[in-house]
């Protein structure tokens, strides 16, 4: 689904993540875990294009991604959120989802303009999906508030519908457990196997709660200082040394 070589981006002398790969498989949820600036959100610009990697490239779905638009990427199927939630908050949550949606619009200018049935007729499946999305992430009854009216929660549920919206094949998760509390923790984790369930989907996930990760992945990276440092199943990572001396600073032995 998505394949990574040797991605490397410096910044002025600074390595901030240094032969990076990474081989996502169909229907498999995978997470990259790492302590505080060890290179995770670059390595997801990276692989979404907002940043151009120094070296390497990026395959999705065998296609090469890496230097086309972010929008291109997002209308072949990959689509993520943020790790600072970017709503549109001053528009409904309706039409946070239908914005989206417009990137896989059939109908021209022209239609639009002098409303013939075939923009009719797709508005109102736009529409029809757009509520079916919200229903999914529970925020069907809070269609025409205001973003910005959202709790924090709630504004990381739109954030995951709204890449929904996009289609995608791969869906990559920027922190979406930060701000939440266990109970919302816990319920984001169904709703991602449930998506993942539904839609056939492949998810990347980064984030900070290593239980969080620990539950809900199949396969797991581990980034200390840009470099991968361990990867595997759950019990595999939870177990290497590495990985316990760059989270808590000193070896198996005195872990």
């Amino acid at each position: 689904m998505l394949e990574a070589a040797n991605l490397t981006k410096k910044y002025k002398g600074l390595t901030a993540v240094d032969s990076y790969s990474l081989r996502v498989l169909p229907g498999r949820i995978h997470g990259l875990i790492g302590p505080n600036g060890a290179g995770k959100t670059t390595v997801f610009n990276m692989l979404t294009s907002l940043v151009e990697p120094t070296e390497g490239r990026v395959l999705f779905r065998g296609e090469p991604i890496t230097g086309k638009r972010p929008d291109r990427i997002a209308k072949l199927g990959l689509a993520r959120t943020f790790q600072n939630i970017r709503l549109f908050k001053e528009l409904t949550v309706l039409d946070n989802i239908l914005v989206a949606a417009q990137i896989h619009k059939q109908y021209g200018f022209f239609s639009a303009m002098l409303g013939l049935p075939s923009y009719t007729r797709e508005e109102k499946a736009l529409h029809h999906n757009a509520i079916r999305l919200l229903e999914e992430v529970g925020l069907a009854g809070l269609a025409h508030h205001k973003a910005r009216s959202l709790s924090y929660g709630n504004q990381r549920k739109l954030e995951i519908a709204r890449a929904l919206a996009l289609a995608p094949k791969l869906l990559l998760l920027d922190e979406p457990a930060a701000g939440m509390n266990p109970n919302e923790s816990m319920e984001l984790m169904g709703m991602i196997r449930s998506i993942r369930d539904r839609y056939d989907l492949s998810i990347l996930v980064i984030e900070h709660d290593i239980p969080f990760v620990m539950q809900l992945c199949e396969h797991i990276q581990v980034l200390n200082y840009g470099q991968l440092i361990a990867e595997g199943n759950p019990e595999e990572v939870r177990s290497n040394p590495e990985v316990i001396k760059a989270y808590l600073g000193r070896s198996a032995e005195h872990a």
